[in-house]
């Protein structure tokens, strides 16, 4: 199997955005494009978080029960969270009900909070510079960067949990700070805001 393959579309992909149509839409509406904002990066630091040792098709396909459960992922209102809350998103049968990643998630919009330049401005600041070229390969495509473990190491200083430098680069590669997309995709550059 290719890395990069023709869909029914007639389209190039990376291979991975091909094998369902839900990585499809993902992969060539959202993935490797600039986001920005800090409830944003914040949503998908959590998601990417929740992936941890599973499939990220699964935390893909129960998004919209996430954004139910954590208040559509707003930063002020998931900071609020107490008790109560973590026993109702522990009951929700739509997330993953996972404490530990739960009580991340609400540690992590309370340490955004306390960001002086906001979550996004802390994040894009471990934006590495554009590559030259895309990779011809998922070979040449690293699991972590001297990038990731930066900012991995700076959002834990900052009070932030399940953002280890694996999850940082996975982070970085959702929200177009790196371009990890395949030579030859059709998705274009995503030209790093």
């Amino acid at each position: 199997m290719t890395d990069l393959v023709i869909g029914a579309d007639g389209l190039s992909r990376c291979a991975w955005g091909a094998s369902t149509p839900d990585y499809a839409a993902y992969h060539d509406r959202e993935w490797g494009r600039p986001l920005r904002g800090d409830d944003e990066l914040y949503e998908r630091m959590t998601l990417e978080a929740f992936q941890s040792g599973l499939s990220w098709l699964t935390i893909l396909r129960k998004r919209p029960a996430f954004r139910l459960a954590f208040d559509e992922f707003r930063i002020e209102a998931v900071a609020g969270y107490g008790a109560a809350e973590v026993t109702r998103l522990l009951a929700d049968a739509g997330i993953v009900r996972n404490r530990a990643k739960i009580e991340a998630a609400i540690a992590n919009a309370r340490a955004a909070l306390d960001l002086p330049d906001g979550l996004s401005a802390l994040l894009w600041s471990f934006a590495p510079p554009p590559r030259a070229a895309r990779p011809e390969a998922f070979a040449q495509v690293p699991a972590l960067t001297p990038e990731s473990t930066a900012m991995a190491k700076a959002l834990k200083k900052r009070g932030f949990r399940f953002v280890g430098p694996t999850t940082s680069y996975a982070l970085m590669q959702a929200t177009g700070m790196v371009d990890d997309h395949l030579a030859g995709c059709h998705v274009s550059g995503s030209g790093q805001a």
